[in-house]
């Protein structure tokens, strides 16, 4: 009888705080809306073919070969379209190259004295140079520049491809168009395990610590309700309140991007179940003790901020040291999103997802346990 009380009590008590939290307005634009725009935008802005533009500077000391004109300027004259600039900012010649997979390329030639094309190269006005002599074109950029190094290959084969010795020892570069592939592919499972992570750590830590910072806890001390209720009760909200999020982004991705799931759908599941383990145990953990809403905001940025930008949310972390790799990949955060990642791109089942699943699991029970052992309700 007893047990069938505490089940109940707990289940109004888990009904209680899901209206509290789906009586706010903004939950339903940060935890849905924010995420699809965010998706949406981003996805646009790297998935979709449009034009891009590239500046370009001609150094205006063109040469002539010795079988007449030079190469750079029989592409200048016969194959692009020529203006006259009425100041240094107009470009003098464009070109326009054609690309049904990667998009079209535009290109915009200024012609240039060789100190202000150096001026614009540093002011990243535009990121190569062009240069005649002895009636070949010389090519001049930051080989670190990846945007450079681009507009050079496809300048480069545009401009010699009369030249018999470049035909030869130039390689087809076949863009690949594999399923998951694309920037969005990437891009939306961390989205949403970032909005796991966030969604716990604001929705749980700040606020149990804005609770205690009003006194709400001091008054739940006089009921006969268990700390363990309180905070489970917690937690099965802010997990259903994630499924929903989660859900409604993969379903505007699946509607406007057409990304496909290619692994397990049960262990995706699984593995979005461990990680809101893991994220509500750090995040009681987080809030156990302190009242102050200033150090709980600075204890939680110092959770959040981290993970946020090491773990391969936006942008991949392979470009960090080895030595960082390692660390990187063991933060709960990282091991979430490499799994839900892999099982959406990779066709990852069990096998592959199964060792996160233990250890985000094991994660959140042992930071729930120690949070527990020190919660405080004043």
């Amino acid at each position: 009888m007893n047990r069938i009380l505490r089940l109940n009590q707990l289940w109004r008590l888990t009904l209680a705080l899901f209206h509290e939290i789906t009586r706010e307005p903004g939950v339903l634009f940060w935890g849905i809306i924010f995420p699809i725009l965010m998706s949406l935008g981003l996805g646009l802005a790297f998935t979709k073919k449009t034009d891009s533009v590239r500046k370009v500077a001609v150094s205006k000391s063109i040469e002539i070969s010795d079988n007449g004109i030079s190469e750079l300027s029989r592409f200048l004259e016969t194959e692009c379209q020529k203006q006259q600039p009425s100041s240094s900012d107009d470009y003098r010649w464009k070109y326009e190259l054609k690309d049904d997979k990667l998009g079209n390329t535009v290109f915009l030639f200024y012609e240039l004295d060789w100190n202000d094309a150096m001026v614009m190269l540093k002011r990243g006005t535009v990121n190569l140079i062009l240069q005649s002599s002895n009636g070949k074109t010389g090519y001049h950029f930051d080989p670190v520049n990846s945007d450079a190094e681009l507009t050079y290959r496809k300048l480069r084969s545009t401009i010699e491809r009369g030249n018999q010795n470049y035909a030869e020892n130039n390689s087809e570069i076949r863009p690949l168009t594999l399923t998951g592939t694309r920037y969005i592919d990437f891009l939306v499972p961390g989205l949403i395990t970032m909005g796991v992570m966030m969604s716990s750590m604001w929705g749980i830590s700040y606020g149990i610590i804005e609770k205690r910072s009003k006194k709400l806890l001091r008054r739940l001390v006089a009921t006969p309700m268990k700390k363990s209720h309180f905070l489970i009760a917690l937690i099965t909200v802010r997990i259903a309140m994630n499924f929903v999020e989660a859900l409604a982004l993969i379903l505007f991705a699946l509607i406007a991007f057409n990304i496909t799931i290619q692994g397990s759908v049960s262990a995706l599941i699984l593995t979005f179940i461990a990680g809101n383990i893991a994220f509500a145990g750090i995040a009681v953990f987080v809030s156990s003790h302190t009242s102050n809403t200033e150090v709980g905001n600075g204890l939680i940025n110092a959770v959040v901020m981290p993970m946020m930008i090491l773990s391969g949310i936006f942008f991949s972390y392979q470009n960090f040291p080895d030595w960082g790799i390692k660390i990187i990949r063991a933060l709960p955060l990282t091991m979430m999103t490499d799994g839900v990642r892999s099982i959406f791109n990779e066709g990852a089942g069990y096998g592959e997802a199964g060792i996160p699943i233990l250890i985000l699991t094991v994660i959140g029970i042992i930071f729930f346990a120690a949070g527990l052992r020190i919660f405080k309700w004043h």
